[in-house]
This record gives structure tokens, sequence and C-alpha cells, in this order.
């Protein structure tokens, strides 16, 4: 497989942004954005997506524990 080029890396990460937006304007809700994840699947190679999902699930997880927001889990406190 080719690397992407310019354009294409542009068009992919425009898209994700897109997608990132929409799930922060509407609390994380994936129903309302389908149609930007559909486009964001589109403009990305799946190994991209796959890595911008995890990498998205890292920044909020970061984003609450900074905050003091990050609550363990039960079966975490027991252990």
């Amino acid at each position: 497989m080719a690397a992407p080029s310019m354009k294409e890396r542009q068009v992919c990460w425009g898209a994700r942004d897109l997608y990132w937006r929409c799930l922060d304007d509407n609390a994380e809700d994936a129903a309302r954005c389908r149609q930007l994840r559909s486009s964001f699947e589109a403009s990305c190679p799946q190994q991209w997506i796959k890595y911008f999902d995890k990498r998205r699930d890292y920044l909020k997880f970061k984003e609450k524990f900074e905050a003091g927001e990050f609550q363990p889990s039960q079966s975490t406190e027991n252990s």
C-alpha cells in the first residue's frame, strides 16, 4: 500500500476533525454523527481510523484524569 499523498492526508485529517467536533458537540452521541463517521471512514486508511479512534479514547481519558473526574471501576478499587 502506497502512503497517502499530502492532499489525501489533509482530507483525512479534516474529516477526522469534523467527526471529533461533532462528537464533542453532541456529548459523544455517535448516532448523531453517523454521516461524518462515514465520511471519515471513506477519507482515511483503515489503519489510521483504528489509530485515531484509540487516540481519541486516550485523549478523553487523559482529559478526565487531569481534571480529577476519573472514577476507577469497582473491580479496580477492590484489587
